[in-house]
């Protein structure tokens, strides 16, 4: 039976949601009409059904309505989850012929997949932490003991920073300078600069300096600020093993790395109205095009916050 009216519910006893009725019609329409082979079809089907799952997950579940921000939402939550540029391409093929189906059926006034932009011409969005996960995975280290206030104290200048995992590993003791609140960092293309942090930062270096640096020092002498247990330089492979690993123990449901509080700290920066320019300069980067990453961020974060508290979302 066709649907009624477009985001009219059927009223027929145990019928299908709109969504479902409509998908089991696409589906029919590419085996019979189309003659697409089952293998085919199957692939259709799990690509639109993931879509409608995304559409009800937001609180607008009837396809019929939705629109073109529906339509790029769903393909940057593709994006978040891993799926390669190719995958991407191929949902949003399957989206834009479901849309197009509507369309031609009546069911839909347009398609708002319609002139979407290929995923595979997408820049790759970073992965970035929200604030409260932030705040959980910085809480995670045990600073009673020597290598987990270590560990506290790199996790948070990390954060305060930005810096890359090699710039953190290979700070010297004469880089950083707590009472000015600042540091020294060579990056690449052994460019120097200078990158503020904040009092938290600080007060945790501080303290780290105090109480556990010469515990892991021993009888060594080192010129680094972050030491290991034997008193040596760390490697950025040990520290990718630490923040992957408080991760998990914060509880933060997929794996994280140095790079995502990075990205965080830089989204974080943008969308609370920071000069992207400042922000430029202090993540290091030659091209203000590569920072301009985190202001499509800053807006998705944005539109998601209007769609999700605006009475009229």
């Amino acid at each position: 039976m066709t649907p009624g009216p477009i985001g009219e519910k059927s009223d027929r006893p145990g019928s299908l949601p709109p969504a479902l009725e409509y998908l089991d019609l696409f589906l029919s329409h590419l085996r019979v009409e189309r003659g697409l082979s089952g293998h085919t079809v199957e692939a259709y089907g799990r690509d639109v059904n993931r879509y409608l799952e995304f559409l009800a997950s937001t609180g607008r579940p009837d396809p019929a309505a939705a629109g073109r921000n529906q339509v790029m939402s769903h393909l940057l939550a593709l994006d978040r989850e891993g799926l390669g540029a190719r995958s991407r391409a191929r949902a949003l093929s399957a989206v834009r012929s479901f849309h197009r189906f509507l369309t031609k059926e009546g069911l839909a006034r347009e398609n708002p997949a319609a002139g979407q932009e290929a995923p595979a011409r997408w820049k790759r969005l970073p992965d970035y932490l929200g604030e409260e996960d932030v705040d959980r995975l910085l809480a995670a280290p045990d600073p009673a003991t020597p290598g987990g206030l270590r560990d506290r104290a790199m996790l948070e200048l990390l954060y305060a920073t930005g810096l890359r995992v090699s710039e953190l590993v290979g700070l010297e003791l004469g880089q950083v300078h707590l009472e000015a609140a600042f540091l020294r960092t060579m990056g690449k293309g052994s460019k120097e600069r200078l990158v503020p942090f904040g009092d938290q930062a600080a007060d945790w270096v501080r303290r780290y300096l105090a109480e556990a640096r010469g515990a892991l020092l021993g009888l060594r002498r080192s010129p680094h600020l972050f030491l290991s247990r034997r008193g040596q330089k760390l490697s950025r492979q040990f520290f990718w093993r630490l923040v992957r690993d408080y991760g998990r123990k914060a509880g933060i449901p997929r794996e994280i790395h140095p790079h995502t509080l990075r990205h965080s700290f830089a989204t974080h920066l943008v969308s609370r109205g920071a000069d992207l320019r400042a922000v430029q300069m202090m993540l290091g980067h030659s091209d203000l095009s590569t920072t301009e990453i985190y202001t499509h961020v800053a807006q998705i974060r944005l539109k998601a916050l209007h769609q999700t508290y605006h009475p009229r979302g």
